[in-house]
């Protein structure tokens, strides 16, 4: 006799906040990490081991919007929906280009990239740099929680069962007139899990740098970055001095701590890291349009 499977699809938010606080449910949103984690073999149903809530269906959840220079992003919205959104950031909707294939960015959301918290999650050093902050909902209220604090591990975050991830807030993203830029380093251009990512930011007052981050992701087990190593950069002068750039990516080279598996070497992936930050430095340094 085939075990029973319980499932929850509520058509509010309200409803499904009222059932997180009554059982501890898995969570589904697009399903393409869950559905991965928890396969069976070919033709058995994933095996998940608590009652079932999808919620990548309600409309609280698909709204992209601005608020002031903040831009407000729906935790479920889908890839594709994002790609077509005219809010969203150019750099952002390139990352997302290198996501899977179009079937999977039709069903995968920016939500469960982050609360996946995977160490390669292609979007995550561009959420770092943005200073993402997460609106997290329960029947208790709100609350909001920077992205580098809710991400704690290789998919461990900061949510506690009753809880959903309802919005990814960009603080003065519409505003802001920085150089951003967002390199994937994968075997393909898309559809494979990155060896390393890299997202950098720079902003400046005609030379003199006022803004800068850097976060790299498949070299940890969590995002890489460091504002104290950021801070060394304000209030410089473009072109940046070599010494400078040199002090930066030694730094770097202390805190970048990669693993070796079956996509990569940890040589290799330390090795391209540090190679992206010092193309972004340079090139940055000599862009006239930042």
């Amino acid at each position: 006799m085939a075990e029973k499977i319980i499932a929850y699809r509520f058509d509010r938010l309200k409803e499904t906040l009222s059932q997180l606080n009554k059982a501890n449910c898995a969570i589904v949103a697009g399903g393409t990490d869950v559905m991965v984690m928890h396969k069976s073999r070919r033709g058995v149903p994933p095996k998940i081991p608590k009652p079932i809530i999808f919620i990548d269906h309600l409309p609280e959840l698909k709204q992209v919007n601005q608020n002031g220079n903040d831009l407000h992003i729906g935790a479920c919205c889908t890839y594709s929906e994002l790609l077509r959104d005219p809010l969203i950031p150019m750099p952002l909707k390139k990352a997302i280009k290198t996501i899977a294939a179009p079937a999977i960015r039709n069903r995968g959301t920016l939500g469960g990239n982050i609360c996946n918290a995977s160490p390669a999650g292609d979007t995550l050093p561009l959420l770092y740099i943005y200073n993402a902050k997460l609106l997290l909902r329960s029947v208790n209220g709100d609350r909001i929680v920077p992205i580098s604090d809710f991400i704690q591990g290789v998919r461990r975050v900061q949510r506690e069962p009753n809880e959903i991830l309802t919005e990814i807030i960009l603080p003065s993203v519409l505003e802001d007139g920085a150089h951003v830029v967002f390199e994937k380093v994968g075997n393909r251009n898309a559809d494979a899990i990155a060896k390393v990512g890299f997202a950098g930011y720079i902003r400046t007052n005609g030379t003199v740098i006022d803004d800068v981050r850097f976060a790299f992701g498949a070299v940890g087990p969590t995002m890489v970055r460091s504002v104290d190593i950021e801070t060394k950069l304000l209030g410089k002068n473009l072109p940046l001095a070599d010494g400078d750039i040199s002090q930066v990516v030694a730094a770097f080279d202390k805190m970048i701590k990669p693993i070796d598996d079956q996509r990569s070497t940890a040589l290799y992936r330390k090795t391209v890291a540090l190679n992206l930050l010092r193309y972004f430095l340079n090139s940055s340094t000599h862009n006239q349009h930042i």
